[in-house]
């Protein structure tokens, strides 16, 4: 298994994309999932995307700094949005300049529209297919992320497990598509990480660590009030040789000062360091 550390960029929210690469550096750490919101903020800067990641990607390469990771547009609308693939794209060709090769993205649940689960994801798959012939010569990777109800109504999701992203990616019927594992959204539904780890296998492509006690999507750290147990995670990485990020996606820890974020590094270091010698 190789994970390198990463922490998501909006770890540091309030600091442009380039000033949280700084911070990271000097913090040592040199991997990163590119978050939603600082890609939004390079996608506005410039009619040109393709510029703007090169440009983006020139300031990254000059510090050593790695992101290989990048979340898409996390309020796209995939089936009731006329636009959405549109959007996608711009997104997708931004992220592939900067040099992104796995890029997440939710499905669209649909849950306010009376269908089944079954007919939802049908639907989704659809979009997905559009999707899959934009991307078809990129070497690039959609990786399909497990949600968890936002609702107390919601609906039974399409993409609560490794079994449902599975269903899809094998009817898209494309291999630029894979799957990111999310912890925290897995401790509140299916609970079951080495199942989800193992079934997904190869499929597996990225990861948003996170932890909570069960109740609410609360994007923990490692190791502190949360009930995740990350010695099966990293157990079940390892049978599975998983090559990618081992990338915390962790807003439940940036509000506070900076200053005091970059001393929470310190143990976020040394809980990677100790869950890669288990």
């Amino acid at each position: 298994m190789e994970a390198k550390l990463s922490i998501w960029s909006a770890y540091y929210y309030e600091l442009s994309p380039e000033e949280a690469v700084e911070e990271f550096i000097k913090n040592g750490v040199n991997c990163s999932e590119l978050s939603d919101e600082h890609g939004l903020e390079l996608l506005n800067r410039a009619a040109d995307v393709v510029a703007t990641g090169k440009e983006f990607a020139q300031f990254i390469n000059e510090r050593n700094f790695e992101i290989s990771q990048g979340h898409l547009w996390l309020k796209v609308k995939l089936c009731s949005d006329e636009d959405a693939i549109d959007k996608l794209c711009r997104w997708i060709d931004m992220y592939e300049a900067i040099g992104i090769k796995n890029m997440v993205l939710h499905c669209d649940e649909l849950s306010d529209t009376g269908l089944s689960k079954r007919e939802r994801a049908d639907k989704n798959i659809e979009k997905f297919k559009i999707l899959a012939e934009y991307i078809k010569n990129k070497n690039i990777t959609v990786c399909l992320e497990n949600l968890r109800p936002r609702t107390p109504d919601e609906k039974e999701l399409i993409d609560q497990n490794a079994d449902d992203l599975l269903y899809i990616i094998e009817r898209v019927g494309s291999e630029k598509f894979g799957i990111c594992l999310d912890t925290g959204h897995l401790n509140l539904t299916e609970k079951n990480p080495r199942e989800f780890i193992l079934k997904a296998g190869k499929k597996l492509k990225a990861l948003h660590i996170a932890d909570n006690q069960g109740e609410r999507d609360e994007h923990m750290m490692p190791y502190t009030r949360g009930t995740v147990d990350f010695k099966e995670v990293v157990e079940a990485l390892r049978k599975v040789d998983y090559h990618g990020l081992f990338n915390l996606e962790i807003p439940g820890e940036n509000h506070i000062p900076i200053k005091l974020r970059n001393e929470k590094i310190k143990f976020i270091k040394a809980c990677y360091e100790y869950l890669m010698k288990l």
